[in-house]
Formats: structure tokens, sequence, C-alpha cells
């Protein structure tokens, strides 16, 4: 099968591998389509490591082969993989937070991922799930890791209400998703980025007003909108430059909701405001992924029509044009979501 293999730091290429094979638990998928996502990004820039040569987490497709013991799925389903994959065994597990499972199966990390042919998925009657027909494949890999953390992190974490006012820095996947989301709630929502491209995005995607941070402090120009600070900040991205002035813009009693994880300049670490946090009772709140019987939700809504992760999707590409996609978000150059439809 043809696949995007990590040969090294920034160095990956379209090579011909052997197609995965599957235990008796599994399920082969042929992919058709999988979302250029920027935690990709991270372990091709470096920031984490290689732990499997094929990556890619948000991918969708049909069954070719089931193992004997699956026993929900057969072969020519339509189906996509959340990327946060569990083994059902550990205590997370139990409790019903299959997204924090000990396991942590994730595509790309705990087995090859969706830049290939075909991907071979672990325990398959509890990790693939299957996809109403009205959504294409295209669309639902824009669902991908950035579109599920962002709704399990704005109506579970943060518990966005009505008419709450929300700001998210970084109109990326996950910030575009999480604009999508909060609108969808009736909240009222600005969005800052510095990409004039991703703000006019943003409006397409809920945003009642946006911010260009590289030519506005943000901070005072959510303080100003919002009269006096948002209810809840996101940080989409997770660098400095965003985390502070997203906690900054919230006001007395607000939430801020962190879903973007560090680059290499930041190694795990960014200083906030702790004082003025506590004094003003500021909350900080992560997220990562979702439980799977919400992603079941969540496939209802968009099925439903009320949610529209395919508008995030600016351009179809081959395997072989992602790591000019790669270069691109290393320049904050990208504008919504890409996804690889072509295996060439």
């Amino acid at each position: 099968m043809k696949a995007l293999v990590m040969e090294d730091v920034q160095k990956a290429a379209v090579q011909e591998v052997a197609a995965p094979t599957i235990e008796k638990d599994g399920i082969l998928i042929k992919t058709m389509a999988n979302g250029v996502c920027r935690s990709d990004w991270h372990v091709w820039v470096g920031d984490h490591g290689i732990v499997q040569p094929i990556i890619g987490h948000e991918f969708c497709g049909i069954i070719e082969e089931v193992g004997s013991d699956v026993k929900n799925f057969k072969r020519g389903d339509r189906v996509i993989v959340p990327f946060s994959g569990s083994d059902g065994t550990c205590p997370h597990c139990i409790a019903g937070n299959t997204h924090l499972c000990d396991s942590f199966l994730v595509p790309g990390t705990a087995y090859q991922g969706g830049y290939g042919e075909y991907v071979a998925v672990p325990k398959g009657d509890r990790n693939v799930m299957l996809l109403p027909d009205s959504l294409s494949f295209s669309d639902a890999a824009a669902l991908g890791c950035r579109f599920m953390t962002a709704y399990h992190g704005i109506i579970d974490r943060v518990n966005v209400m009505p008419g709450e006012k929300v700001v998210v820095y970084g109109c990326g996947g996950i910030g575009l998703s999480a604009i999508h989301i909060a609108s969808s709630m009736g909240a009222f929502v600005i969005g800052v980025d510095i990409n004039p491209a991703n703000l006019e995005l943003a409006k397409k995607l809920g945003a009642d007003y946006v911010v260009n941070s590289k030519d506005n402090d943000p901070v005072e120009a959510v303080k100003e909108i919002t009269k006096g600070g948002a209810d809840v900040s996101v940080d989409a991205l997770g660098i400095t430059e965003t985390c502070v002035p997203a906690i900054n813009s919230l006001k007395k009693g607000g939430r801020h909701l962190q879903v973007g994880v560090t680059s290499k300049k930041e190694a795990g670490f960014i200083s906030i405001p702790v004082d003025d946090m506590v004094v003003n009772e500021k909350s900080f709140i992560t997220t990562l992924g979702i439980p799977a019987f919400r992603f079941t939700k969540l496939l209802e809504q968009v099925a439903l029509g009320k949610l529209h992760p395919g508008k995030m999707v600016t351009g179809e590409i081959k395997l072989s044009e992602v790591e000019g996609i790669f270069h691109d978000m290393s320049n904050f150059k990208t504008t919504g979501t890409y996804v690889v439809t072509d295996f060439t």
C-alpha cells in the first residue's frame, strides 16, 4: 500500500509499504479520508517523538476485513475511528472516561495511522463507529481530533451556555471547531488570530466578532467588545502568546479552556498569571478527545444538520502534498482543514 512514512524529523515521504494485518479483535479499514492535524505537525517538527512511522489519527473509510472475534461490524461498513481509543480494562474506562484510557490506543502512536491506504484498528468493536450515510468521508475526517476535542471541551468541560461570551485564541482547526460549536449553543463568540483568511473563515463558522491580534491588543479589544471580559476563553494553539492573553481576556469568575499543547519553544510549560486567577476566581480547565458515548451524540448532531464540520474543509489533497501543509503550519499560513483523499 501507499503511505506517508516519517523518515526523520521534518522528513516524510510517500512509500510503498506492506499493508497492516489484524488480530482476532481487529478491523482492517481502507482509508478514504484522513485529516491533516496540527498534532501531526508536532510530530513532524520534532515537538513529539516519532513512535510510529505512519502517523495520522483523523481517518474514516470502508471496512475491508474483520477479525473472527468482531461482532458489531462487517466488510463494506462505512466507519470512523475516534482518535481517543481504549481497551476497556482500566479504571478510567470502567468509569466511562474512555478517552483517558491508560492504554492510550491512539492511531499513529499505539498503531500505524491514517496516512496510509489501510489501517488495522485493534479492539475494533469498541474503537470503531458506524458513519452516518449522510456524512461524506471528507467531512467526517474533519471531525478528527480537533472537532471532537472542541465539542467535549465546549459542551462538557466548560459548559458553555446560551448568551455567554466566548473568545477563541487561534482560529486553526481546533479554534474554528470551538467557534462553530459555541455559536451553535447560542453563545456570543469572538475569534482572535493573526491570519486574515482564518478570521474570515471564523466569521463563516459563527464568530460574531473577529480580532486581528497583529494589528490590535486582543485583550483590550475583547474587554471592550464584551464590556468587561469573556465568560469563557479558549487557547486553541498552546503558545504563550495565545494562552496568557486568553486568560487575561476573562471577566471575574471566568473559565479558561486549554486545548492547544505547547511547541518545542515552551517545552510543556507556560507561565500563567496565577495570582490574578486566584483573586478573580478564574478557572483553568483542560480537554483531550472525547468519551466514546459522547462521540455518538456528536455524530447525531452532525447527522441532524446541527453541526457542520465540513465547513472547515478548505482543500482535499494528495498524500504527497501533506509535507507542504506541514511547512505552511510552521509559518501559520494554513487556513481551515486539509483532508487527504488521494493516496498518491
